[in-house]
């Protein structure tokens, strides 16, 4: 039947569509974007062929609409699907060689014959194999064991096999490579990583313990997420932890395994590592590389500190009730330092010490080997090199072989040498010092006390004058705070101007009221003061009113006159903009500080660039801030002043340049004497032609907040223009620079 449109309203079109076997309801709307679909409007009075279109309209109605596709989603759908595959780890390889594996995990000495034979290409001597098997007995059995080696015999390389075999054979869940320095500790850890990554026969007999951590490829950022077939594997691979994969399964003796690295510098209390399954794993086994370093091993009292730390935090890293197995490799510097202690089995019998030699009996021909140092020392000066000496030694050598004895025959140079025992007599003519104590483990050097401050120095460096009392000879006046949450340390320090200074006065805001106290059991805080207020409103009004009250102190001098602190710096290292705060509003006395930790391979800086609107003085510059987010402040060279501060204390009383505190009685100074004297110790390093002794604070972390503030008075004192003795106070003169230079640089 034919319709008229002309007759039909819009409603009554959508009435007929809802009559038709459609399955779904006809909105007004949808009637509308069908219509412009075929490109056509309606309205009442335009004659078409509705009867087609209403035939058109029901297909497209059937037809299901296809949802709207956002290209963003798909494609990030799309890179989330891929990465889930390439994190996905499986199927893992079967074992290639079993019998091989067994016996490697039983078998030490096997496990490194076979997997690095490509770097123990030398073979062993008879020290090597009873080391080997010390090595063994410990990790199996337990135990302490020490043992000594020449240079270059490997031992190093021995420990760090060890502890991979280790964890591989599932004898140590949790093994601590601990070094003697952190950059040496870091160093530790990197060969096993790289074993992990390039050794095939490793890869083909532990595959579920070294697969997983192989296809991170060196990336750590791929262990997010790496599964298999959905099953989390938890490995972590970085510069100083490895956590092997959890694979549950057989032949994985190494599943959710670890080896971590820290020095004996560092806080080494509370390692510990939950697995996946709940267990709380702390290291069972601990090997030690060369323990001290050449700067603790001439030291007395170092070496103490560090037998405390060995006897004191490494042997108790085990859990409550359980023991801890030991292997410490280490070569003999002094006479009486921590290596030649713990290798003595009548000090230290628990250690089981063994002590090894590059030479255990010398040649008997003392003139054919005399001959030939001759020999040695004028080819080196002609510059023939060893070639006369190697000469004279093939005429001679079965009568300068006779009587020595070597402990590798294999350790010598084939190019330049002919046996092991002309390479040992070459290293011992070099220099016979170093010969006897890095490879005969001999050391004919005695240990000497260096010149490191000690509590009870600082103590008792008193003047005998009442608190507050200025001498005579001082003329200016300084005082500096460190901030914290709860507390605010402070000292003020009266200075000659030859910088022969006197601490006059310190303390807390809040006072404790009390000698002896630690910054984490304060009682009188900040908090309790200013109540309401939160913890930087606390800060802030602690700072005023404390600044405030030091500023406004006269200090009497012994001859009636009152000096006032010209200088008062604030630490700005914690909560910069509230210290800046209290500068702004107290004046122009008051400045932030900021301390910077040069070290010997930074530049230092004297050599610093003079920029406009900078001021420079010794180890310290005011930078210009303008234009910049930074607060005025003046930076110093903490190392410097550190160690400057400990050569005035250690200066004696009445020398130019000596410091000294005030009182009657040593013991009330008991508590500062310690933040100076015991909260940091300091490493001799150097770099760049210069000497500079890095200051880090000790393991246990001790407060050292008075130490911090006397540094601070000693720098506020040279900004005011006193002179650090022997130094010249006034810097080089800018050079002038043409306006044409400044043009060229310009462009």
């Amino acid at each position: 039947m034919a319709l008229d449109p002309n007759k039909l309203s819009r409603n009554e079109l959508v009435q007929l569509l809802n009559s038709t076997a459609l399955g779904e309801s006809i909105t007004r709307s949808r009637l509308d974007r069908q219509m412009n679909r075929a490109g056509r409007r309606w309205h009442d009075g335009r004659n078409i062929r509705l009867l087609d279109y209403l035939r058109w309209l029901i297909r497209e109605v059937e037809r299901p609409e296809k949802p709207a596709i956002d290209a963003r989603a798909a494609d990030l759908a799309r890179k989330n699907t891929e990465t889930w595959r390439s994190q996905n780890v499986a199927p893992l390889p079967d074992i290639v060689n079993l019998e091989r594996r067994e016996r490697a995990r039983a078998d030490f000495r096997f496990f490194c014959e076979t997997y690095f034979a490509p770097t123990l290409y030398r073979g062993w001597s008879e020290d090597h194999l009873r080391v080997i098997d010390k090595i063994e007995r410990a990790v199996k059995e337990g135990g302490l064991f020490a043992f000594a080696m020449p240079r270059g015999s490997g031992k190093t390389t021995l420990a760090r096999l060890s502890a991979l075999w280790a964890v591989l054979s599932g004898y140590r869940p949790f093994v601590c490579l601990i070094g003697g320095a952190q950059e040496r500790a870091i160093e530790l850890l990197a060969p096993i990583r790289k074993a992990i990554l390039e050794n095939p026969l490793l890869l083909a007999d532990f595959p579920k313990a070294t697969y997983p951590l192989h296809r991170l490829q060196n990336n750590a950022r791929r262990q997010i997420g790496q599964h298999i077939d959905g099953q989390p594997t938890y490995c972590t691979w970085s510069a100083d932890k490895l956590v092997f994969p959890t694979v549950v399964g057989p032949y994985n003796e190494a599943s959710g395994s670890i080896i971590t690295v820290t020095s004996l510098d560092a806080n080494m209390r509370g390692q510990q590592h939950t697995t996946m399954d709940g267990r709380t794993l702390r290291p069972s086994l601990v090997l030690l590389d060369d323990p001290q370093t050449r700067q603790s091993a001439r030291s007395p009292s170092q070496t103490r500190y560090r037998l405390q730390l060995l006897t004191g935090d490494v042997l108790c890293m085990a859990g409550p009730g359980e023991s801890i197995a030991a292997v410490l490799t280490c070569t003999k510097i002094y006479a009486g330092d921590l290596a030649d202690q713990l290798l003595d089995r009548q000090k230290n019998p628990e250690w089981q010490g063994e002590c090894t030699k590059l030479v255990y009996a010398f040649p008997a021909n003392e003139k054919l080997w005399d001959e030939y140092a001759r020999l040695r020392a004028e080819g080196l000066r002609t510059g023939k090199g060893l070639k006369p000496a190697t000469v004279f030694y093939t005429a001679h050598r079965e009568a300068m072989d006779a009587g020595a004895v070597v402990a590798w025959p294999e350790r010598f140079d084939p190019k330049t040498e002919l046996s092991a025992l002309q390479h040992a007599m070459n290293l011992k003519l070099r220099d016979e010092e170093a010969f006897a104590a890095e490879y005969q483990n001999e050391p004919v050097m005695e240990q000497f006390e260096d010149e490191r401050l000690t509590a009870e120095q600082v103590a008792e460096k008193i003047t005998g004058r009442p608190r507050g009392e200025v001498p005579l000879a001082a003329t200016r006046v300084t005082a500096f705070i460190d901030v914290h949450d709860k507390l605010l340390y402070w000292c003020v320090c009266a200075w000659q101007e030859d910088f022969t200074g006197y601490v006059i006065d310190y303390g807390t805001f809040p006072d404790q009221k009390r000698l002896y106290f630690t910054l984490r059991d304060a009682t009188c805080t900040l908090a309790a003061s200013f109540r309401g207020a939160g913890k930087e409103g606390a800060v802030q009004g602690g700072l005023e009113k404390l600044a405030a009250e030091l500023l406004a102190r006269r200090w009497e001098r012994t001859d009636g006159a009152l000096l006032s602190a010209e200088r008062l710096l604030i630490d700005s290292g914690y909560l910069p903009a509230v210290c800046n705060a209290v500068a702004i509003k107290l004046g122009p006395a008051v400045m932030l500080s900021k301390g910077m930790g040069l070290k010997a391979g930074n530049k230092p800086m004297a050599t610093y660039r003079r920029r406009p609107g900078e001021r420079h003085g010794c180890n310290w510059y005011i930078p210009n801030v303008s234009r910049s987010s930074e607060f005025r402040h003046v930076a110093f060279d903490a190392n410097f002043w550190k160690t400057f501060v400990h050569a005035r204390l250690v200066t004696a009383a009445g020398d130019r340049g000596a410091l000294s505190l005030f009182g009657k009685k040593p013991e009330q100074h008991r508590l500062f004497a310690e933040h100076v004297a015991e909260a940091e110790s300091y490493v001799v390093t150097e770099g760049q032609g210069r000497t500079v002794r890095e200051w880090r604070p000790k393991p246990s972390r001790p407060d050292n907040h008075w130490f911090d503030c006397l540094v601070g008075c000693a720098v506020a004192a040279s900004l005011q223009g006193v002179v650090v003795p022997g130094t010249d106070a006034k810097l080089p003169p800018r050079p002038r620079l043409r306006l044409s230079e400044l043009q060229k640089n310009k462009r």
